[in-house]
């Protein structure tokens, strides 16, 4: 017992810093997480990849881009800001359906699978060349948050043209009530109509959809076609999807920047509170840090320092400086003490 006090009493600082900073470091590396109740998301987006979403009529910093590729784009600078314990999936919609094509999981374990995965999702993946959104992408995207449960919210990202166009001023969506999710309505896409890529299987482009390829509206069955109709032609529908949201009781958000889909899925209206298990080594892995630091540095010491910067207050103290004060110093007392003493009277004063 004796060797082992002296040895303690042999230790000086530097002996210390080193022994608590391997207390330290043994604490990150067994430390488990840590469970806290923290607002949480989870969410299904969903991304409209019919031929109209790639209308190269939105930038981005200046650039023009397709609708889809700035829904992309927003997606990615969106999953960077969700808080951990969060959980998203993906979905695509064509035709008359949305697919689910990767169910909700967790933002920080699976970050870089939710990146890469998003690359492949563009036009390419189209089945059917339909867009029925109301009563087929909108609907099945619904029935897909419904089977997931846990409170999955949806986002669905479009342009809001359907093909064939849907008679005037019918919003309807059959067979969803309102409320049975939370979710968005993003609208992408500019304000003129603009001519619609027609693209293959392979997505190359191939001319323009012309107005006698597509179905016209007209304001009922049999009726004569609208003269105004141009469907052959795209922008943002959002005074229809407005109305969509308003059916089913969801929100509804432009896609005008990247930002604007980080602010609907950073909603505290869609979060719930939820235990999630948090990583907190890096507490007890940064006092390593900086201990080891404090110890090891080249040139740094800490009571030079000190000395230093009490040192440079105090010069106001009288007209000699520090270091005229420091002569006259009581001899039993160190520098850091007396420094102190003085910078003290000073405020004081």
């Amino acid at each position: 017992m004796k060797r082992v006090l002296a040895l303690l009493r042999s230790f000086d600082q530097k002996h210390w810093m080193t022994a608590a900073a391997i207390v330290a470091l043994g604490t990150a590396i067994w430390m488990p997480d840590i469970v806290t109740t923290r607002h949480v998301f989870t969410y299904v987006v969903t991304f409209d990849i019919t031929q109209s979403t790639n209308v190269p009529d939105v930038t981005l910093n200046g650039v023009p881009m397709s609708r889809l590729a700035l829904a992309r784009t927003a997606a990615h600078d969106a999953l960077q800001r969700m808080p951990c314990g969060s959980r998203i999936g993906w979905s695509v919609f064509t035709g008359n359906r949305s697919l689910l094509l990767l169910s909700p999981i967790e933002v920080c374990a699976h970050y870089d699978v939710l990146q890469s995965s998003l690359d492949g999702i563009d036009g390419r993946m189209r089945w059917a060349n339909a867009s029925r959104i109301a009563n087929g992408g909108l609907y099945s995207a619904v029935r897909q948050a419904e089977r997931l449960g846990q409170g999955t919210a949806v986002v669905f990202i479009t342009d809001g043209q359907e093909a064939p166009p849907r008679l005037a001023g019918d919003t309807s969506v059959l067979d969803v009530k309102r409320g049975a999710v939370n979710g968005w309505l993003i609208g992408m896409g500019g304000e003129r109509p603009a001519p619609i890529p027609k693209s293959g299987a392979d997505g190359r482009q191939s001319g323009y959809w012309r107005a006698s390829d597509v179905v016209q509206t007209s304001a009922m069955p049999g009726a004569p076609i609208d003269p105004d109709s141009h469907e052959e032609l795209s922008e943002l529908r959002e005074a229809y999807l407005k109305a969509l949201a308003n059916e089913i009781g969801f929100n509804y958000s432009r896609l005008s920047t990247p930002a604007a889909l980080e602010a609907a899925l950073l909603d505290p209206r869609m979060a719930r509170p939820e235990p999630v298990a948090t990583d907190m080594r890096w507490c007890p892995a940064l006092v390593a840090l900086v201990l080891l630091a404090w110890c090891f540095l080249p040139g740094l010491d800490w009571r030079r320092l000190v000395s230093d910067r009490l040192a440079r207050e105090s010069k106001a103290t009288a007209p000699g400086g520090f270091w005229s004060l420091r002569a006259h110093k009581p001899h039993p007392v160190s520098d850091e003490q007396w420094v102190t003493t003085l910078v003290e009277e000073r405020h004081r004063g």
